[in-house]
């Protein structure tokens, strides 16, 4: 007799096998999700390289003046083309937006606030807004324009936005009157860039025929306005050959400045000097002279002659 087939339990048991259905995708929760990659941004430029690019377009740009000094053509236009191969002064402009950034040590018109904000936001201030002429203005959207306390005039030697003029503080027209002037001027990490020691001094003595008479302010105004907001990196100050803080405030004092406010970083030096009368010029000369000895010093200086 032949054995007995297995009883069938059930009645999935005893069909043939199915084929398996595949398994559910995961669930597109937005359409984001489910696009397929887009072209990812350009990596902001690491702290390292924004400050060797500012390094090299500085180095550059003193041995370019030295050239022209020589009437060295040939070496005129080779140092251009390394400037031009780097960069140029576009390239410059990215490093030092870079450097605003929140991370990177954030808008160097916040400390100016600090400083000023105050008191401007204060039921004692009653002058309204102030002009400003913001010198190597990389944006429009600074600190000082966010407050609404300022009237600002924005010039730079190449406009990145609409709202800088392009322009060259050392060309521009002088005032015709009082009404053509400014309250405050900015000179934020540009007076470094200027090549020459002498052209620095230049600059320096030039602002104050930009600024308003001090006459024209009174009471706690007139403690901090009008004015010159001067940023520079610290070693030029903290590490020169040339220029140490006191030597920086005698030069200044000879102009007709005198300092309201100052603070030191790390990186940076801020300074707020105050117009105190209405001098043009400089009361006695200043040379290029070693007041720090040591290998590791720059050779920054500013020089009157």
């Amino acid at each position: 007799m032949a054995p007995k087939k297995g009883v069938v339990k059930n009645l999935a048991a005893g069909r043939p096998p199915m084929a398996t259905r595949p398994k559910k995708k995961g669930v597109v929760k937005n359409l984001a999700a489910g696009r397929p990659p887009t072209v990812t941004k350009p990596k902001s430029l690491a702290r390292k390289t924004t400050k060797s690019i500012i390094n090299k377009l500085h180095l550059l740009e003193k041995r370019k003046a030295q050239a022209i000094k020589k009437g060295d053509s040939a070496q005129v236009a080779a140092v251009e083309a390394e400037i031009e191969a780097l960069g140029g002064i576009e390239k410059y402009q990215e490093a030092s937006l870079q450097g605003q950034r929140h991370d990177r040590g954030g808008d160097s018109s916040n400390v100016l606030m600090e400083w000023v904000g105050p008191y401007l936001s204060s039921e004692e201030y009653k002058e309204g807004r102030l002009r400003m002429l913001e010198v190597g203005a990389l944006s429009t959207k600074n600190a000082c324009a966010q407050s609404n306390h300022f009237g600002i005039t924005r010039i730079d030697l190449n406009s990145q936005e609409p709202g800088i003029l392009e322009q060259d503080f050392m060309e521009r027209p002088l005032p015709k009157d009082e009404s053509d002037k400014f309250d405050i001027i900015s000179l934020s990490l540009v007076l470094n860039f200027v090549p020459d020691h002498k052209d620095r001094g230049e600059m320096l003595v030039r602002t104050t025929q930009f600024l308003t008479s001090p006459k024209r302010f009174s009471g706690t105004t007139a403690a901090f306005f009008p004015s010159l907001f001067l940023v520079l990196p610290a070693p030029c100050v903290t590490n020169s050959r040339y220029l140490d803080e006191e030597r920086l405030t005698a030069i200044m004092e000879s102009i007709g400045y005198e300092v309201v406010e100052s603070k030191t970083t790390q990186r940076l030096v801020y300074y707020l000097w105050r117009r105190t009368s209405d001098q043009v010029g400089h009361d006695r000369p200043f040379r290029k002279e070693e007041i720090r000895s040591g290998s590791t010093r720059n050779n920054f200086a500013i020089t009157l002659v």
